[in-house]
C-alpha cells in the first residue's frame, strides 16, 4: 500500500466553515482562525487551489474577516447547506485541477470536517488533516472524530508539517516566503 505523500502538483486546500457566528462556540477559535488563515496564505504562495466553504450563511454568517482576507481573490468560496463540504461544485473544482490530495481544516471536527473527509475518501481522494487548524464546540468530540477519520484512511498532519512536505527542499524558490507564514502559526491550548 502506498504511503500518502503531499505534492505541489496534486494538492488543494479546503477550509471548512470558519464563520463569524459559529466561532464563539468553538474551542480555541483564535488558533483555528490564525492557522486556517496561514494555510490559505501558504496555498496562495505555492499556487495551490484553495476552497473556502460557508455553512448556511443566512443563520451562521460569512467567513470571519481574517479568513476572507487570507482567501483574497485566490480562493473560491462556496456556500452550502450539506454538512459535507464535498459539494458538486467543490468536487468539480478538485477534479478539474486534478487534486487527489486535499488539506482539510476548519470546523466542526465531528460534523462538517468528518463528513467531508469520509466523502473525500469515498471519492478516491486522500484527505490530510491539518490538526492544528481543526476544532469543535464540544472538546470531547474532537479526539473521537480524529480517530475515526484516521482509521478510515485520512492522514494527520499539521499546517507546518504539510507546508514543509509540499516544499520538499529548503532550496524551493518559495521557501523563505512560506517560512515567514509558518512563523505565525499558533499551537493548541491543549491537545484533545
Amino acid at each position: 500500500m502506498p504511503i500518502p505523500r503531499l505534492s505541489l502538483e496534486r494538492t488543494a486546500l479546503l477550509v471548512i466553515d470558519v464563520q463569524e457566528k459559529l466561532l464563539p462556540t468553538i474551542f480555541d477559535a483564535d488558533r483555528v482562525v490564525a492557522n486556517c488563515a496561514a494555510a490559505l496564505r501558504i496555498a496562495e504562495t505555492l499556487g495551490l487551489p484553495a476552497i473556502v466553504t460557508e455553512q448556511y450563511t443566512k443563520g451562521l454568517g460569512h467567513s470571519t474577516p481574517a479568513i476572507l482576507e487570507a482567501a483574497g481573490s485566490h480562493a473560491k468560496i462556496f456556500e452550502k447547506t450539506r454538512f459535507s463540504a464535498l459539494t458538486p461544485e467543490v468536487d468539480a473544482l478538485l477534479s478539474a485541477r486534478r487534486c487527489d490530495d486535499v488539506l482539510i481544516c476548519g470546523v466542526e471536527a465531528h460534523v462538517c470536517v468528518q463528513q467531508t473527509v469520509l466523502d473525500l475518501l469515498a471519492s478516491g481522494r486522500q484527505p490530510f488533516l491539518l490538526t492544528d487548524a481543526i476544532s469543535a464546540g464540544r472538546v470531547d468530540q474532537i479526539a473521537p472524530a480524529f480517530r475515526r477519520m484516521e482509521r478510515t484512511g485520512a492522514t494527520a498532519s499539521g499546517v507546518l508539517g504539510a507546508a514543509y512536505e509540499i516544499l520538499g527542499d529548503a532550496a524551493h524558490p518559495q521557501f523563505r516566503a512560506v517560512l515567514g507564514i509558518v512563523k505565525t502559526l499558533r499551537a493548541p491550548l491543549t491537545l484533545p
